[in-house]
């Protein structure tokens, strides 16, 4: 068995805002997991940095509930021995004080281990809000001028065009484009991972993915809750910029783009920008979206009953986007991302359908699909045709199945969280947002949110909760190529995904 890659000795790792929601949910339990598979090496030392006037001990019983232990017997020594690793420093955000207090605790960790080139890494846990003043401060309190410092920060990389170049504009100054991290963690999920390796390893698939050999696509992000009492926050953002205009369009850009020269960060990022800039302007005419009314029982509340929803709102809780990429590999082609809360089901996959088979023999036969569900239960599978048992020769559709659950039992498959920090440990920027990547999209989705959000912007058809959105999705797929399975008796259900619900 080859030994784990460590990382550099004496790192030293900050979270910011580390009394918050985000960091003892996913930041913490992050390093936590890769301390407990051995990929953090013992000499870390993580500081959290927040407002909040809290003792170790306290910010201690914060994250423990969220941690996950895997195989490990001895959870308290590992929870000790993690613990151990990490210190806690309160202070305020704008100004000098807590911040040298920081400062204080960095040098003298590394006084006493002898760094004469230090390893910094800085977690935004942050509001964007905030991202400035903290910026700015470690850039004069905390940078490490004769090592490295680098720094993740967390989306939303504005909220539109305008306001994430401004934000770009004043990161810039402090720090170059290779000290900054921009995280979308959607890109640390491991078969949105897998995509590069299943297309382009795969030369049965990689000689199909293309116009000659699919007709449509879908990227479906699926959510069976509403906001329950976070209306005030999502008002604000809405569905698109939520989901679509970063997760779901990195999804879409590794789904899409051509083969990169070599798995080198910038080689992968520069095939992503090229895809969306072939990328033509999204369609106001050509959309769908929707607002989450009570459920047709009338037990679960709508979009509107949330008391931190201003009244009236015109808030977009569903949406159903078309994309048209204007080059050889996909013209004439539909991308279809939908996205929606308050659903029939939680779930987030993708869905590309084979042309139909040529008339003669067969007739309205079946569509192949290969669908990759992201989330959860993570699985890739074919959907084929093939001869029902017995005499007959009729057909049925069937699948070629690969569960992770079932086939890689035993592997650890780290959280997106987990595979992402390692990444920016090692300074490997291939899963992270690219400042020219991040124009590019805001240019693409800005305008459809300036026409939605305008005075005359159109009113959302009301659905109701717990339901498959509006009602006029299934027209809406059929418009754009994609080819419903009528009769679903017709399909023998996979024992390991039940669940292929369109």
């Amino acid at each position: 068995m080859s030994a784990i890659p460590k990382f550099d000795k004496n790192t030293v790792v900050v979270v910011f805002g580390a009394s918050g929601d985000l960091a003892k949910k996913k930041t913490f339990p992050a390093l936590f997991g890769l301390f407990r598979e051995g990929y953090l090496d013992p000499s870390t030392k993580i500081i959290g940095y927040a407002r909040s006037h809290l003792t170790k001990a306290e910010l201690q019983s914060r994250i423990t509930p969220h941690l996950k232990f895997n195989n490990v017997k001895d959870h308290e020594k590992i929870t000790q021995d993690f613990f151990n690793l990490i210190t806690y420093v309160s202070g305020n955000y704008d100004t000098d004080e807590g911040y040298n207090k920081l400062r204080q605790e960095i040098e003298i960790f590394e006084s006493e281990r002898q760094i004469t080139q230090p390893h910094r890494l800085f977690y935004f846990a942050l509001p964007p809000s905030v991202f400035l003043s903290v910026a700015k401060q470690i850039r004069k309190l905390l940078y490490a001028d004769n090592g490295i410092t680098r720094i993740i920060v967390e989306k939303p990389f504005g909220r539109d065009l305008e306001t994430a170049r401004e934000l770009q504009n004043d990161l810039s100054p402090l720090f170059n484009e290779e000290e900054i991290y921009r995280i979308d963690h959607y890109l640390g999920k491991e078969l949105v991972k897998n995509l590069i390796v299943l297309r382009f390893g795969n030369q049965f698939l990689n000689s199909a993915w293309n116009k000659d050999n699919i007709q449509s696509i879908q990227i479906s992000f699926k959510e069976p809750f509403g906001t329950e009492g976070r209306g005030g926050y999502f008002d604000s953002i809405g569905i698109i910029r939520d989901v679509m205009q970063n997760h779901l369009l990195q999804v879409l850009t590794l789904l899409t783009m051509e083969r990169p020269a070599s798995f080198d960060p910038e080689s992968v990022r520069d095939e992503k920008v090229n895809v969306l800039k072939a990328m033509e302007p999204i369609d106001v005419n050509d959309i769908l979206i929707g607002q989450y009314g009570k459920s047709e029982d009338g037990k679960k509340p709508s979009y509107l009953d949330d008391e931190t929803v201003k009244k009236g709102s015109k808030c977009i809780t569903f949406a159903a986007l078309a994309f048209h990429i204007n080059n050889d590999r996909w013209r004439g082609v539909p991308i279809i991302m939908r996205a929606g809360k308050a659903l029939n089901e939680g779930k987030v996959e993708i869905r590309l359908q084979y042309r139909d088979v040529p008339s003669g023999m067969f007739q309205n036969i079946p569509n192949n699909e290969l669908v990759i569900r992201v989330q959860p239960n993570e699985s890739v599978y074919m959907k084929f045709n093939a001869k029902t048992p017995g005499l007959s020769n009729e057909s049925q559709v069937t699948d070629l199945d690969l569960t992770y659950a079932h086939r890689y039992q035993g592997f650890w498959v780290p959280e997106a969280y987990e595979a992402l920090i390692r990444d920016a440990l090692l300074g490997d920027h291939s899963n992270f947002v690219r400042d020219d990547e991040l124009d590019v999209s805001w240019s693409l989705f800005t305008p459809l949110l300036n026409y939605l959000e305008g005075p005359d912007g159109p009113q959302p058809e009301i659905y109701p909760y717990g339901t498959r959105g509006p009602k006029g999705l299934k027209e809406y797929l059929k418009k754009h190529n994609y080819n419903v399975l009528e009769n679903r008796s017709d399909y023998t259900w996979p024992i390991t995904t039940p669940d292929d619900k369109k």
